[in-house]
């Protein structure tokens, strides 16, 4: 009896702790998404390389890709084939402005992990910034056929499509 009381106490503040927000989560920013679970770091240099890729994306979601992009860059000389890094740089990039730059990046992270998925909306996101509607519904096709079910990545590149329609060619 008292190792089912015990139990029940446990699983309650198990459940209880899983609903208050850490002291200290990210800021709401950009949804930022990486395509897979990290790996996890087996060696001191990797712990490094994973520690500058979490304030990376911390920095992203504080809409503070300036500061971002050194410590994606860093993570991205250690392993060039991270796509999410990858992916994140030319988010970044195309945050920033610098829209060659980005462009580059989403290929990269295309060339290492062609299914990515959030490579794929922000590259049609980009295409939209460039005024590109073929090229950005041109990611749209490759998402449906990645997520014939729906994704967020998905649903998120078709309201920015009908948004960039609905605005007469132009970004809201």
């Amino acid at each position: 009896m008292r190792f089912a009381i015990k139990a029940l106490a446990t699983g309650a503040i198990a459940l209880a702790a899983s609903t208050i927000p850490a002291a200290h989560s990210a800021p709401s920013g950009p949804t930022t998404r990486a395509e897979t679970p990290r790996p996890t770091p087996q060696s001191e240099s990797q712990k490094a390389r994973e520690a500058d890729y979490e304030k990376a994306e911390y920095l992203i979601k504080a809409d503070k890709c300036e500061e971002a992009i050194p410590l994606l860059k860093g993570v991205v000389a250690d392993n060039p084939k991270d796509a999410d890094a990858l992916n994140f740089l030319g988010f970044c990039h195309r945050k920033t402005g610098k829209l060659k730059e980005s462009l580059a990046y989403y290929e990269q992270a295309l060339s290492v992990n062609p299914k990515h998925k959030g490579a794929h909306e922000y590259l049609g996101e980009l295409y939209l910034r460039m005024g590109d509607l073929p090229k950005a519904e041109g990611q749209l096709k490759i998402l449906k056929e990645l997520c014939p079910t729906g994704c967020e990545e998905l649903e998120d590149l078709e309201a920015d499509i009908a948004d960039f329609k609905a605005n007469g060619g132009k970004l809201p």
